[in-house]
């Protein structure tokens, strides 16, 4: 039976009691007993004492008759002797044995000696540094070999204990392993949680940015234009506005309109050119010359189409003027303008003949019974189905100083002056020529343009057809004296224009079938004049 002569702890074998030993006192804090000198193993101690206390040596034999004696009474050994490292020979056997003296009996022994001899102590860092390479300790008996851990540098005795004390550092490396190994698959997973979160958050970002253009462009499947004139309707008579009569009554106007295909023409103005013609010639002289389109009347928005037909009201401009030209009459129905859903009819027919494919996939080929925006592109389609020449002209970036596009108004007034020109030395100051009027796109808005003025200093001034504008303003052009005000609604300079950029689609004659089928082949990849 080994007992620990430090806590009394008792063990059956000589390994149990050295890891009992390293693991309980031997890692813990130690001093010399014979100085000051603390923090150090027991190893330390031992080289310490050697060194600064030689005086010790002198009880190295009676250490060793000690562990003789133990040795013959078995079953009981000195565990000091097991932690300072001695090995316990068997009977008889040669080995030397390294021996440490008894802490306790070298303090008394010691005590007068430095009294008297005061041997210099050196220091903890000196005696570090006088240690061996290779950690061996020569005492009177010869030499041991120490055994020096590869992790934390501490010096053991015996291998076995070092291998024990080696072991539980590969025990903590596994464990941290573990430990790593977890926390790098737990940042994982919640490193695949957070993509995961910001692509379903991004997809639900994208659908209702989606839905947000499928309610502005009219693609949202909440009706067109019937459907819009009805709920107008209806809160004008939960307000009080109009009576259930009334609604029954203009309800059933609107549905024989709408079957017929023939614009009601409740928001038409006619004879605007000619109210504008005669009151250039009576005044503004203060203007050079003015070139007006052809007669053109003006359609207005109504309760089913506010807010997205302009650009259907615009092409019905464009056919009341084309409709009054010998060349294009024969193209279009006389006397007849459409309606808005019979336009979106004749675009779908036009896309069917196989012009802009590459549009009409934009809206899934269908605009009957929604209420989507068009631009150039699909008045370009219309008139190519209908056998009308027309190219579209794009402005794609201002050519002017804040954001303005003087080339636009240069391209208008050569449209219109050189029509006007032809055979005239000198054109009269107020011209009405026989040019269509042209329709101008620019983002969110679209507009026709009837007319240009060239002032005394040279500026130029668009003369717009605005859907958008109200139907009672627009009949007070039609009065014998227009007022300067009534005319600020026509009229655009360039300042007003800031728009980034803006296209023109202009009427140019007729097609031949030949002409026509190839201006359909070539739509398949749509190409415009490029104005920079």
């Amino acid at each position: 039976m080994l007992v620990c002569d430090i806590c009394g702890e008792e063990a059956l074998l000589e390994e149990d009691m050295k890891t009992h030993l390293l693991l309980s006192h031997l890692e813990r804090e130690i001093s010399c007993p014979l100085c000051s000198m603390a923090g150090l193993t027991y190893d330390e101690i031992q080289f310490h004492i050697n060194t600064a206390h030689p005086e010790a040596d002198t009880q190295a034999q009676a250490r060793q008759d000690e562990v003789d004696k133990n040795k013959s009474r078995p079953g009981v050994f000195s565990s000091r002797c097991i932690a300072e490292g001695v090995r316990v020979p068997e009977r008889g056997s040669p080995e030397t044995m390294w021996l440490v003296p008894s802490l306790e009996e070298s303090a008394k022994k010691l005590k007068a000696s430095e009294t008297r001899q005061n041997p210099q102590r050196p220091v903890l860092g000196g005696s570090r540094t006088q240690e061996a390479p290779d950690r061996e300790v020569c005492t009177s008996l010869g030499k041991e070999q120490r055994y020096t851990c590869p992790v934390c540098a501490l010096v053991c005795s015996d291998r076995f204990v070092l291998q024990e004390h080696v072991e539980l550092h590969l025990q903590e490396q596994d464990m941290d392993r573990e430990s790593s190994s977890s926390d790098l698959q737990l940042a994982r997973e919640l490193q695949e949680e957070e993509q995961l979160r910001l692509k379903v958050e991004e997809s639900k970002r994208e659908a209702e940015d989606f839905r947000k253009l499928q309610r502005q462009f009219g693609l949202d499947g909440s009706g067109g234009y019937l459907r819009q004139a009805e709920k107008s309707m209806e809160k004008a008579v939960s307000r009080g506005h109009m009576t259930p009569v009334e609604f029954h009554r203009k309800k059933s106007e609107m549905m024989e309109s709408l079957a017929s295909g023939i614009d009601d023409c409740k928001t038409r103005t006619t004879g605007v050119m000619s109210a504008l013609y005669k009151h250039y010639v009576r005044q503004g002289h203060d203007i050079v010359h003015v070139w007006l389109s052809a007669e053109t009347d003006h359609f207005s928005c109504s309760e089913g189409d506010r807010g997205w037909g302009c650009g259907y009201r615009n092409y019905q401009m464009l056919q009341s003027s084309l409709q009054n030209m010998e060349l294009y009459a024969p193209c279009v129905t006389v006397g007849r303008v459409p309606n808005i859903p019979r336009v979106q009819a004749l675009i779908e027919e036009a896309w069917q003949q196989g012009v802009d494919p590459q549009g009409a996939s934009q809206f899934s080929n269908s605009l009957k019974g929604t209420r989507a925006w068009i631009g150039a592109t699909e008045i370009f389609s219309l008139l190519t189905s209908l056998g009308i020449r027309a190219h579209i002209v794009d402005f794609p970036q201002p050519s002017g100083a804040k954001n303005t596009h003087p080339h636009l108004f240069e391209w208008v007034k050569k449209y219109f002056s050189c029509s006007a020109s032809r055979g005239a030395k000198l054109p009269p100051r107020v011209v009405k020529t026989t040019q269509p009027p042209l329709y101008l796109q620019h983002q969110g808005h679209s507009r026709s343009i009837v007319g240009i003025e060239q002032r005394r200093n040279g500026s130029l001034c668009l003369l717009l057809f605005d859907p958008g504008c109200p139907l009672e303003d627009m009949r007070r052009l039609t009065c014998s004296n227009i007022a300067a005000t009534a005319l600020r609604s026509l009229r655009k300079v360039p300042s007003h224009l800031v728009h980034k950029q803006y296209q023109i689609v202009a009427v140019e004659g007729v097609l031949s079938p030949e002409e026509k089928r190839t201006q359909i082949i070539n739509s398949r990849t749509l190409r415009a004049e490029r104005i920079q």
